[in-house]
């Protein structure tokens, strides 16, 4: 059975479309294989979290 992440650092690749916040509270959409980008309020790695609808 296969697994969806939750949850991604920065330079990982999202497993499916949708909208991902960062720690820091942004919202940003993204397509399937889209790389996570740096935080875009303080431009360092972040953690990015899907947001279920």
């Amino acid at each position: 059975m296969s697994t969806t992440n939750t949850s991604y650092r920065t330079g990982e690749y999202a497993e499916r479309e949708g909208d991902y916040i960062c720690e820091a509270g942004r919202r940003l959409t993204l397509k399937e294989g889209d790389k996570f980008p740096y935080c875009p309020i303080t431009g360092l790695d972040t953690n990015w979290y899907y947001a279920e609808s």
